[in-house]
């Protein structure tokens, strides 16, 4: 790989986010949203719960790890998605630009902006609710790094679809990641769950990171089988959505760039 197509295909997705609104609401809009409604519900229900329960810290950090899965997984999505809109796929790789750099460039841009999404998440959250996400301490790393990779994974998974079906499933780049929100446990303790979706939780890596944040709440520190079993749900995930991307990029080359469109 080389870093200046790298560089070159990410500086052209940063011109698009600063001269695009709806990629500037994407960044701060909608995070902000969730925060209002979500932060004056868990207060409201504050006044419900034990004084040693603090739902608003609970449910507002939930808010930030889970934006962490969602900017991760849409940067990659909806980016690819912005090339196939333009007709620009043919244009890219009539270049000498690799898929793996081009695939590079929208993993390096998606962490620059969601740097930028969550400093602003995190910073509107404590000027609002007082919420200090540096709370979880050393632990935001672990969690920071392995909800990424769910998303990546994701994101991966997504994007091959979008390869080999076109815009026909182009709805699947902001509704797939929700369908494991549920199961994930965001806000609520996964033994709440019926018998069969704790069973679909069991085999998601995002259930075991926010579990072992709300343990670190509680406790002051998490089990690290969680993190194991996390990472190695990830690195598995991982694995098979590169595979299936490749094979749909291979695919799509066999039939020609423009049925994508």
């Amino acid at each position: 790989m080389k870093l200046h197509r790298i560089y070159s295909n990410g500086l052209k997705l940063w011109y698009i986010f600063i001269r695009r609104w709806e990629r500037m609401s994407d960044a701060f809009y909608w995070p902000a949203m969730d925060l209002l409604i979500w932060g004056l519900t868990s207060s409201y229900l504050r006044r419900y719960t034990p004084a040693s329960v603090n739902v608003v810290v609970m449910i507002v950090s939930g808010i930030i790890l889970w934006l962490v899965i969602w900017r991760a997984q849409y940067e990659i999505t909806v980016n690819l998605l912005e090339d196939v809109w333009n007709k620009n796929l043919i244009n890219l790789f009539v270049s000498p630009l690799k898929f793996s750099e081009w695939m590079a460039s929208f993993i390096l841009f998606g962490i620059l902006k969601g740097i930028i999404s969550l400093s602003f998440t995190c910073a509107l959250a404590y000027l609002l609710y007082k919420v200090n996400i540096f709370i979880y301490g050393f632990y935001l790393i672990p969690f920071g790094v392995l909800l990424t990779m769910v998303g990546w994974g994701v994101g991966f998974f997504v994007a091959g679809l979008i390869l080999q079906y076109g815009t026909r499933v182009q709805t699947l780049a902001w509704s797939m990641v929700a369908v494991i929100s549920p199961f994930s446990g965001i806000y609520y303790p996964i033994s709440i769950l019926p018998a069969w979706a704790q069973k679909i939780a069991s085999v998601l890596p995002s259930s075991y990171i926010f579990e072992g944040a709300r343990e670190v709440l509680s406790k002051g520190y998490v089990d690290p089988n969680k993190l194991i079993i996390s990472f190695a749900l990830n690195c598995l995930y991982l694995v098979l959505a590169i595979l299936f991307l490749k094979h749909s990029f291979r695919k799509v080359l066999d039939k020609g760039l423009i049925k994508v469109y």
